[in-house]
């Protein structure tokens, strides 16, 4: 899922997690004020409350080693780092390491002073459509059935 549009003036915003360990300026075309962000109810997005927007991988600059000091967490297909911070668990976004050119979904709620009620949404379910479809919460960890 590529930037909404390529012709669109950009916007940088800078970000991080709540104790300040993470922190990164991501930018954005369009800017918030024109940009649809992603609200899927599939299992991780609901759990890290995710509400995603998409800049190009080129488009966010990690500060003070912060995408290293990030940690991950992989399930399903393992093709995707949820990005999260180790200190206060603010969840950051995620990876798309295997997508090309590879990309980044970044949640708003790391947007600093962001008001979240300003902004427009579309709506996905991701419960239904992100195969394999269903909730996959605890299936990693689940006890076994012996």
């Amino acid at each position: 899922m590529a930037s909404q549009s390529e012709n669109k003036p950009s916007k940088v915003y800078e970000c991080g997690c709540h104790c300040g360990r993470i922190s990164f300026s991501m930018k954005l075309s369009p800017g918030l004020d024109e940009y649809v962000v992603l609200d899927c109810n599939c299992s991780i997005c609901r759990r890290a409350g995710y509400l995603l927007v998409y800049p190009a991988y080129e488009d966010v600059t990690w500060h003070n080693d912060s995408r290293s000091q990030c940690s991950v967490y992989e399930f399903n297909t393992k093709t995707k780092d949820h990005l999260f911070c180790p200190s206060c668990g603010a969840s950051i976004g995620l990876d798309f390491r295997e997508r090309n050119p590879r990309e980044y979904g970044i949640s708003v709620r790391t947007i600093n002073n962001i008001d979240l009620n300003t902004l427009k949404y579309r709506k996905s379910d991701g419960v239904n459509k992100v195969h394999p479809p269903g909730d996959l919460s605890g299936q990693e960890h689940a006890p076994s059935q012996e």
